[in-house]
């Protein structure tokens, strides 16, 4: 085009960014190796790296063996000590990765973009300045670690498996805090896109990260496999949900570190009151930005029936006019896919879909696919619920607010969700309804290292950025040991007076098993003490079903939780003598200490009920985001058998502070004080579904627990780390098995366990 063309037509004209450094560079370094121990190993069996937009090979790249991966981890653990010990230090090196990355942008970008097939404005203008983001904000934590975090310590050597969809970005999201907490960390980047991950390994000699402290190995998905089974602390995970699941049962029970950031498919919601242009300007950043490729992306159009009819021709009209082609260009908004594979996945799953009505762009020919809007689906079409990972947008109505949380919750993920509305009391009354790690408020994919981000249900658990995302890299730095199993006292006498055959505790209401059967509980002489129930998983459900029945706790005050455990405390510290007398009838200890030690508990947990608030995060936008705690939900808790009645209270206490439901699995060895106690919750104004109290064994209770797919996370803490992890995998549901020990204050420390982080993105002003 001419500029009196240009100027004629207002059309876009060219305008290339030229790859010629990117090219040098990738020239200069031929084939490549692994970054191990600071230095480059001889390339191995290579495979080709490819520009999606070209089909041009770009670079051979190496395949890691076990042997590879094996000599990175070694690296690393030698690297490790040195590394913790001086925050300082760590500072100074994160704050000089960031600088080089700053110095290096727009090879970045321009690598990226060749690597990935994005837009390069878009790798020019999010990716890479908000990985420099990360490195300069978690410098900031290296240095304040000693003051600010005393009681934490580095969790060793942590394995990083990244995506393809943001290459730099997610390496900066994984390794930034790794290393500002004292880790090492040995990275996979994914196959398909290694070439930002090895430049980065390039400019960490420049910035002098000591050998060993990161270490880069490519490869395929079984080099994945090959960290996560290696001898690491910690593996962090970005990928599918499928994926996520198999690495949740392969790391039960090692005792490492997890966490998994997985699918989405985030709801999109449109009221009538909402500022139409901005809404349909956003979603073009929702759904086509990158692609479509973005686990967070606005992927489910839920718009409100009046206004559906214009906001859809808006949409369609605004669709006709993006940009698509050479991802180079700076005027391009949609660049090519990542790689054929993704092209053909996303063309089969729209090609088998045969309801709504299908409205699709122009593209050129390679390996492009058309932006699309399907619209007219019922909130339980496939589309609707399978991620489709592509510039595909699905789209149903809803006719008021109640039924858009209703349809926005009906998914099996939980990662983002935007709301639009010209009311900020509607905008802010759907936002804590929603279930999502993050909401935006009129945006979307507003993203900083300040705020944390992650999602819930099978769009997996754990937080990346600000203090929350600290937590996943680091461990308490005197942990405490759980207490060894108690087997129960075993003997053949009869019990004084009446038998007594204590019931289970169920909705408020004492209730019979369902198997009918019990067992006789002694002391340690052979006394017969009574008979407990043998719970099964059918008493299970009913427990399940009973905290379903009692949801209103979770959006009752701090105050009113707070108010209700003091209460608690006060009735069972009437009763102490007797729940002493209790104890040590069981078990032959003097039980007063842990009757007062457990209305302790009750006080520190009531304490925190209204204290264990959010955070306003420094976001480097005109805005806010909350980073607001909201309680887990429905909480499976196996107690250990050691001390009675403060194991189950330590863990019940902070776990309804914060809005949870449980079902307690009571001390298998000494159940009678959990079955006294129902007393106590009775006296307490306890709504019936909030505690329920099983007895039995825990063996037959705790893979249901960690199966039942209505479950939201389940505490493992008698024992069966191994199981209880593995089974979870089923609806990725979070657990926790410890380390735990009843005569420690761990109320602070279990808050974090009782509670999820969603952030609430709030622009303001202009």
């Amino acid at each position: 085009m001419t500029v009196k063309e240009i100027f004629e037509t207002m059309d876009y004209g060219p305008a290339p960014e030229s790859a010629k450094e990117a090219y040098a560079w990738l020239a200069e370094k031929g084939d490549f190796g692994h970054f191990i121990g600071g230095a480059w190993t001889a390339p191995g069996d290579l495979f080709a790296t490819v520009n999606p937009a070209t089909g041009q090979t770009l670079a051979q790249v190496s395949q890691a063996t076990q042997a590879d991966v094996d000599a990175a981890v070694k690296a690393a653990r030698k690297a490790q000590t040195a590394w913790a010990n001086d925050g300082a230090a760590r500072a100074r090196v994160l704050y000089a990765l960031a600088r080089l990355l700053q110095k290096h942008a727009r090879l970045f970008a321009v690598l990226e973009t060749l690597d990935n097939g994005k837009p390069i404005r878009e790798a020019r203008d999010i990716d890479v300045p908000l990985a420099q983001r990360h490195f300069y904000h978690h410098a900031g934590y290296a240095q304040l670690m000693g003051t600010e975090m005393p009681d934490r310590a580095a969790l060793g050597v942590c394995g990083q498996v990244i995506p393809w969809n943001f290459p730099l970005l997610m390496l900066a999201w994984k390794i930034a805090p790794a290393l500002a907490m004292g880790n090492t960390v040995v990275l996979k980047p994914a196959e398909w896109t290694p070439l930002t991950a090895l430049l980065f390994a390039d400019i960490c000699g420049q910035a002098d990260v000591p050998a060993g402290v990161v270490n880069i190995v490519t490869g395929d998905g079984a080099v994945g496999e090959m960290i996560v089974t290696a001898e690491v602390d910690k593996v962090a995970f970005t990928g599918s949900t499928a994926v996520g699941r198999r690495i949740r049962e392969a790391t039960a029970g090692t005792g490492k570190a997890l966490s998994l950031e997985l699918g989405g498919k985030g709801p999109y919601i449109v009221c009538d009151d909402a500022d139409i242009d901005s809404a349909v300007e956003g979603l073009v950043d929702a759904i086509w930005f990158n692609q479509g490729q973005v686990c967070c992306a606005g992927s489910r159009l839920l718009v409100q029936e009046g206004i559906a009819d214009v906001f859809h021709t808006k949409l369609r009209a605004r669709m006709d006019s993006l940009r698509i082609g050479d991802p180079l260009d700076k005027c391009i908004d949609i660049g090519a896919m990542v790689h054929p594979d993704q092209l053909a996945r996303v063309r089969d799953m729209v090609a088998a879909n045969t309801d709504g009505e299908v409205y699709q762009t122009a593209v050129p020919a390679g390996c492009y696919y058309p932006p699309t809007l399907i619209s007219g689906l019922a909130p339980a079409s496939p589309l609707m619920q399978q991620e489709i990972f592509g510039p595909v947008l699905v789209s149903t109505t809803f006719r008021t607010p109640a039924e858009a949380v209703e349809i926005a919750n009906n998914t099996a993920y939980g990662l983002a969700a935007s709301v639009w509305s010209e009311n900020v009391n509607l905008a802010l009354d759907l936002a804590p309804k929603l279930v999502a790690g993050i909401v935006w408020i009129n945006g979307t994919n507003m993203m900083d290292a300040a705020a944390p981000f992650g999602g819930v249900r099978e769009s997996g658990f754990g937080r990346e950025g600000g203090w929350e995302g600290l937590g996943g890299y680091t461990r308490p730095a005197n942990a405490a040991k759980s207490p060894a199993a108690v087997a129960a006292y075993t003997g053949d006498g009869t019990a004084e007076g009446l038998d007594r055959t204590a019931k289970l505790y169920i909705g408020g209401k004492q209730a019979r098993p369902d198997g009918g059967y019990s067992r006789a509980v002694y002391g340690p002489k052979g006394k017969l003490l009574g008979h407990a129930s043998l719970s099964n998983r059918k008493d299970l459900r009913n427990a399940v079903e009973a905290m379903n029945a009692a949801s209103g706790w979770s959006r009752t005050t701090g105050h009113l939780r707070a108010q209700i455990l003091y209460y608690i405390g006060e009735n069972l510290s009437a009763r102490a003598d007797e729940f002493a007398n209790r104890i040590k009838d069981m078990t032959g200890k003097d039980g007063k200490a842990e009757v007062a030690a457990s209305v302790d508990r009750l006080f520190s947990a009531a304490a925190w009920a209204d204290k264990y608030d959010g955070q306003v995060k420094g976001v480097p936008l005109r805005g806010v985001a909350l980073a607001m705690k909201e309680p887990v939900g429905k909480i499976g808790i196996l107690c250990p058998d050691a001390q009675p009645l403060l194991g189950l209270v330590s863990l019940m206490a902070p776990a309804i502070a914060m809005g949870n439901r449980v079902a307690l699995a009571a001390s298998e060895a000494f159940p009678l004080v959990a079955t006294d106690f129902y007393q106590v919750l009775d006296t307490s104004d306890v709504p019936g579904g909030v505690v329920n109290i099983l007895t039995g064994a825990h063996a037959d209770l705790a893979e249901p627990m960690a199966r039942h797919l209505d479950l939201d996370a389940v505490w493992g803490l008698s024992g069966n780390a191994q199981m209880i992890e593995a089974a979870s995998a089923g609806n990725l549901k979070r657990t926790w098995t410890g380390p735990f020990d009843p005569l420690q204050d761990h109320t602070r420390d279990i808050l974090n366990h009782a509670t999820e982080v969603k952030t609430i993105w709030v622009p303001y002003g202009a």
